[in-house]
């Protein structure tokens, strides 16, 4: 038996331990963390012998004994301490979560209009949580969704109503604090956008502390016809953290969904989107940026389901990678029978700041159907030396020249964000990790 497995007895009783805890939660939700927890005792962790697991060891991250979270772990977290990890438009728009326990005292909602629903999904009763809890992100086959799903407790909950517009970017802030012993959490997110709702929603992953956990993220976004949902995912874990995220998104017609997911923390990471445009006219937009140093691993897995025509999708993934660090990229496009008139443009771009660095990269084209336009590339490469010796003849510094290539290959994913605070933030955070500055002479 390959040794990851062996490991699941440990989840299984933290799993135990939730469950006593929630007994008084509604049948409808105790019976779907049944179902998942039965799916978890069924299915086996991936190892590098499974095709999509192909290059991610992620035996290092079931290694440790983890507790579950408690709320005394949301307590012990300050305003004060996780005030850098805010951003401005979003300060009176922000749902907070400690170990993926609600933090109300943390929490601001004093800026959202009237009629949007915002808060922790299982202190509210709406038959729309009841609805789509569950109904997307698959916990009957991966088992890492069926660990989350067994394990809601708290979790955000965005409703925005048909015709609405929300102006303010909503903001649910995951942050966990590690004591002496390493957590597991499993945030759960809901998103369900209306016929023709509007809106921005930041999703962050940050960290007060340096040691070591494992978050286990779920997120289903819904969209229903016409709406449009700009989404922001912003992954900042410790160096020494496991994360595993996955993003399921559905797609009725005429909706427009653009994500943005930047891997940017953690020892070992690995983000699952996938995007289901299931009727005519939807537009999809996925843009991404991982940056890695150190021995450090983001693992970027997309699938993107054309199930009907008239569809189009985009998608431009960039990474850098300095030092050992690692990166996988497996981009994936089916284009069903039918689905006529398909637009789908995909490209994957990665820069080598080492010798040592490594990326593995992986765009996947299916098509079963005629009259569709489907594109797909990649390029791994370095620092090109004439793009260097032009800068250094324009009187730029050798240092300020590398840092202004590698400040401009971010750029054009970092730039594609709305929001300027975060686009700020990223901008800082980049350059920080890169050791670099702009600062001409």
């Amino acid at each position: 038996m390959p040794q990851p497995v062996k490991e699941k007895d440990n989840y299984l009783a933290v799993f135990s331990e939730l469950a006593a805890n929630q007994a008084n939660d509604p049948a409808w939700l105790r019976l779907l963390r049944e179902k998942a927890a039965e799916s978890f005792a069924a299915l086996d962790f991936p190892t590098t012998r499974v095709e999509a697991w192909k290059y991610t060891n992620i035996a290092p991250a079931l290694k440790p004994q983890y507790r579950a979270a408690t709320k005394a772990d949301a307590q012990a977290v300050s305003a004060e301490s996780i005030a850098r990890f805010a951003f401005d438009e979003s300060r009176r728009a922000r749902l907070v979560f400690v170990n993926g326990i609600f933090a109300r005292e943390l929490s601001d909602l004093s800026a959202l209009p009237e009629g949007i629903i915002v808060g922790n999904l299982t202190e509210l009763q709406s038959e729309i949580i009841r609805e789509h809890l569950g109904a997307y992100a698959d916990y009957r086959r991966e088992v890492f969704t069926a660990l989350n799903t067994a394990s809601i407790s708290d979790g955000a909950f965005v409703y925005i109503p048909a015709g609405t517009a929300v102006e303010v970017p909503i903001h649910l802030q995951f942050i966990t604090a590690t004591a002496n012993e390493p957590v597991i959490s499993h945030p759960r997110t809901l998103i369900v956008a209306g016929r023709g709702a509007v809106a921005t929603v930041i999703e962050s992953y940050d960290t007060t502390a340096d040691g070591v956990y494992f978050t286990n993220a779920v997120t289903e976004v819904i969209a229903q016809q016409g709406a449009v949902i700009d989404h922001y995912r912003l992954q900042q874990e410790s160096l020494n953290a496991f994360h595993i995220g996955t993003t399921q998104v559905y797609q009725e017609r005429d909706s427009h969904y653009v994500s943005s997911a930047l891997a940017l923390g953690a020892q070992l990471s690995r983000h699952n989107l996938n995007v289901t445009l299931a009727d005519e006219y939807t537009e999809t937009t996925l843009n991404g940026l991982y940056v890695v140093t150190g021995s450090q691993l983001a693992d970027s897995h997309l699938f993107l389901d054309h199930a009907r025509p008239h569809c189009t999708s985009q998608q431009l993934y960039k990474g850098i990678l300095d030092d050992r660090g690692r990166a996988v990229f497996n981009g994936r496009v089916i284009v069903r029978e039918g689905a006529l008139l398909t637009d789908a443009r995909q490209l994957n771009k990665n820069l080598l700041l080492s010798s040592e660095a490594h990326v593995d990269t992986k765009p996947e084209l299916e098509i079963f159907a005629d009259d569709v336009k489907c594109a797909h590339g990649a390029t791994v490469g370095q620092l090109e030396d004439e793009e260097i010796f032009y800068l250094l003849s324009r009187g730029l510094k050798p240092e300020t020249a590398r840092a202004l290539l590698k400040y401009g290959f971010a750029e054009d994913v970092i730039s594609r964000i709305r929001v300027a605070s975060v686009r700020k933030s990223l901008d800082e955070i980049v350059l920080a990790k890169l050791h670099q500055n702009l600062e001409v002479g």
